[in-house]
């Protein structure tokens, strides 16, 4: 297990990059040191893309009140791959991963 203050550092913004997503997306994919790294690329991307999925679903659930009262339950998926990426796995996102590997995005 690699400890050292830059693999930390890469967990950490892996992390971040799920739970404030799209903004540390953005972050990581801005950042001159951070954004040749394949791995938090390919977690700033998801994270990005993940966030969007979430909005959507978001503004197509609060039409109904039941729906209104899951739009929380859409920020788990957020909680759980960030807690993956920052324990260094790598992420597979059903849908999510396939479609931003097909349009060369990482």
């Amino acid at each position: 297990m690699n400890t050292t203050p830059a693999a930390n550092n890469d967990k950490l913004m892996g992390l971040l990059a799920y739970l404030i997503a799209p903004i540390g997306g953005i972050i990581i994919l801005v950042s001159e040191g951070m954004k040749n790294n394949p791995m938090l690329k390919q977690h700033a991307v998801q994270g990005i893309a993940l966030s969007v999925v979430a909005f959507v679903l978001s503004i197509i659930l609060t039409i109904t009140v039941i729906g209104a009262c899951l739009v929380p339950l859409l920020f788990i998926p957020q909680i759980i791959y960030g807690i993956m990426a920052y324990q260094g796995k790598d992420i597979v996102i059903p849908v999510i991963t396939d479609f931003c590997k097909k349009q060369n995005w990482f």
